[in-house]
């Protein structure tokens, strides 16, 4: 049960003190579950957040609910998502009972204004992160390049850029492991 209650408290905390969704929160997530706590390498943290960003759902929702299941099963991972959830879902009712009262001040636009751009720059040191730790080789470049190209001028669901991404992985590094197998 104590491991439970960490897994929910770590999750809560995360989930309350960063900003800017998913990939804002890697960071965090990052130091907390593979630095302090070590229940997820960072290999790990990463297939789960991509993983996450192509099931249904919140990413960090999905990851906290992988990690939890990792660590406890399927209480873990209830614990886990319960934690990554609550303080949304509290900060949520709270700025809903008061937004509507203030959202044309143009203090809270401004304030609003200022949190966006904050946000885009989480966002962008996160993705940062990811891009050192994934895109290692040629492939990864070229993967990269071709994703964000489609991804920005094409209407197409980000499932099948992951899945796509998957299959070219698996063929290509089984392709190399026969090159290599068969050199000796």
């Amino acid at each position: 049960m104590k491991e439970l209650i960490s897994l929910f408290l770590t999750f809560a905390r995360i989930g309350a003190f960063t900003f800017g969704g998913g990939y804002a929160m890697l960071p965090m997530l990052q130091r907390e579950v593979v630095q302090s706590r070590k229940w997820a390498t960072e290999d790990e943290v990463l297939d789960y957040f991509a993983i996450g960003q192509c099931t249904p759902g919140v990413i960090f929702v999905n990851t906290a609910t992988f990690i939890g299941y990792k660590r406890k099963g399927i209480p873990g991972a209830i614990f886990a998502t319960a934690g990554g959830v609550f303080p949304s879902l509290c900060i949520i009712m709270v700025i809903a009972a008061v937004l509507t009262n203030f959202a044309d001040l143009p203090v809270v636009q401004n304030a609003f204004g200022g949190i966006r751009v904050v946000v885009g720059v989480l966002i962008i040191n996160a993705v940062s992160g990811m891009w050192k730790k994934s895109v290692v080789d040629k492939l990864g470049i070229v993967l990269a390049i071709i994703s964000f190209v489609v991804a920005t001028f094409v209407d197409i669901s980000p499932v099948w850029l992951v899945l796509v991404g998957a299959v070219i992985g698996i063929v290509v590094k089984s392709f190399q492991a026969k090159e290599k197998g068969g050199a000796k």
